[in-house]
């Protein structure tokens, strides 16, 4: 098992976000977290990533417990995080955000960009662009290829399709669907058509906690036999 998430109870002051969750991959699997706006799905990503501390519970990644682990230490563990926010360094060329994602690897620029280009080759003609300059969908694409650089065992998604034309998220699926024989994904979406397309398994999340893990790809497949709990 690479990812083993115990009783995890995650607060923002006061509040609880996360009651008990747990959840479980094996290598090169692909897990979507489903669920509405608010239900604690970013909240378990980033308590897995490193960005929060749990209140209670355990997180153990690749035979090692982190969470409460410097958020660093995490990274270079093995498990990268790709924003919701599609944020780049905007005034720094394609290129250059890709040396700054290789340079903890300690991984060379070229294959940094090999990296990059290999999931998306348009990328190519970029190099020199400003990521300001970038859509919505080409800043996705960058930072999933960062992300790659230094070969991670696992990935944390969210939200790779929030706000991108049908035909950009047509691109993006592609690419995550290239890439399941490869790495571990964890993607928490809300497009239930890219789950159908991506999902090995689907836990769905409500007011912190799941209410229900799918496991038949028949089930997955057919969104509208989990769409009305959400």
């Amino acid at each position: 098992m690479l990812l083993s998430v115990e009783n995890l109870d995650v607060c923002y002051g006061h509040a609880q976000v996360l009651h008990g969750v747990s959840m479980h991959l094996n290598e090169g699997e692909l897990v979507c977290v489903v669920g509405r706006n608010g239900a604690g799905k970013t909240s378990l990503l980033r308590t897995i990533g490193g960005f929060m501390k749990p209140a209670g519970g355990t997180v153990d990644f690749d035979g090692q417990r982190i969470d409460g682990q410097p958020l660093e230490q995490v990274a270079l563990s093995g498990l990268k995080y790709v924003y919701q926010d599609k944020r780049v360094f905007g005034e720094l060329t394609v290129r250059e955000n890709i040396e700054l994602a290789a340079y903890p690897t300690q991984v060379g620029l070229d294959e940094a960009i090999a990296k990059v280009v290999d999931i998306h080759p348009k990328m190519n003609k970029l190099l020199d662009a400003k990521a300001k300059g970038l859509s919505g969908g080409e800043r996705q694409i960058l930072l999933i290829g960062r992300a790659l650089i230094g070969d991670p065992k696992l990935l944390l998604i969210d939200e790779p399709t929030e706000g991108l034309a049908a035909i950009i998220i047509g691109e993006i699926i592609n690419i995550l669907a290239a890439m399941k024989s490869k790495i571990t994904m964890v993607v928490v979406e809300q497009n239930l058509a890219t789950v159908s397309r991506l999902a090995d398994r689907v836990y769905v999340m409500k007011e912190g906690v799941f209410s229900r893990e799918i496991t038949d790809a028949a089930s997955i497949a057919d969104p509208s036999t989990y769409e009305d709990e959400l």
